[in-house]
């Protein structure tokens, strides 16, 4: 039982995080489809910085940073250049899994994988077997929660969630509606590219090429599975984890009588599945991003 937490808090958290960065989004207005581009980002600079200067905590800098310039870029296509968010969000998806790939053969004249000499700190054998959770996993539960309490108790998150749903409501009180935007996809900038330095150095101390494989629209799911609230959001990517989870299990235990391609199917399928549940739940009542941006 403890391995199976363990698993699935360590599969989870890169999508926590991304997703807590699509919770921030939504409120403002933004169904976030660049959070695929923004994890892959921040999981490629992680490691890269690491490799480049030896230092863990210059590469997680450098995946915020990275992650929150290809934000700033999202916002300005969106609202300066009044692109489709939708299309837009596609299109930084786009850059950032074509532009990582660019970079690592630019830095390193192949395709091949970039392996950090180290990773994030864990909590050590001390621990038992919560030891090789890392610092980034121990402090999930509170970035949930600040999400929550930023969104839900503060003035900032009642005008976010307004800027988002009613957005000449906002302006009557004071609140500029882009600029709202841009914070909220700052912030998730700053959360995005966290989640894909978990990944890639929460463990596996490694990068390759297209290693999110679809997590990053997994939490773009959780989102929407979650019904736009940060734990309901953090709840589903613990889901999708579990399902991984159990799909690699069963492949251990049946060997070939579990079809490898279904095994790694069963993520996604329980996406799907998460997204219609929660479209029947709701009464299938999900706004589009024009819609909310649109009030």
């Amino acid at each position: 039982m403890i391995d199976l937490i363990v698993a699935v808090l360590r599969t989870g958290t890169p999508m926590i995080y991304v997703a807590m960065a699509g919770v921030l989004a939504q409120r403002a207005g933004v169904w976030n489809l660049g959070l695929e581009g923004l994890m892959i980002t921040g999981a490629c600079a992680s490691v890269v910085v690491t490799e480049q200067t030896g230092s863990v905590a210059l590469g997680l800098a450098g995946a915020i940073a990275f992650s929150v310039l290809l934000s700033a870029l999202l916002w300005l296509v969106i609202e300066k250049l009044k692109a489709n968010p939708i299309i837009a969000g596609l299109g930084l998806t786009g850059l950032g899994l074509g532009g990582t790939d660019f970079g690592i053969q630019a830095v390193y004249g192949s395709e091949g994988a970039v392996t950090a000499p180290a990773g994030i700190p864990t909590l050590g054998p001390g621990f038992g077997p919560f030891g090789v959770l890392d610092l980034l996993v121990i402090a999930m539960p509170v970035m949930v929660f600040a999400v929550w309490f930023l969104c839900r108790r503060t003035r900032f998150g009642l005008r976010l969630t307004a800027s988002g749903e009613h957005p000449f409501a906002a302006r009557s009180v004071g609140a500029d509606p882009a600029r709202m935007r841009l914070i909220a996809l700052l912030l998730g900038g700053v959360l995005a590219g966290l989640g894909g330095a978990d990944l890639s150095l929460g463990g596996l101390d490694i990068f390759s090429t297209g290693m999110t494989a679809g997590r990053g629209f997994m939490a773009f799911s959780a989102v929407i599975f979650g019904a736009g609230h940060p734990v309901g959001a953090a709840f589903a990517a613990l889901f999708f984890a579990l399902v991984e989870f159990l799909g690699i299990k069963a492949q251990l235990v049946f060997g070939e009588n579990a079809p490898r391609d279904f095994v790694l199917m069963l993520p996604y399928i329980a996406t799907v599945l998460g997204i219609w549940i929660s479209a029947r739940l709701r009464g299938g009542a999900l706004l589009s991003a024009t819609e909310m941006r649109d009030g």
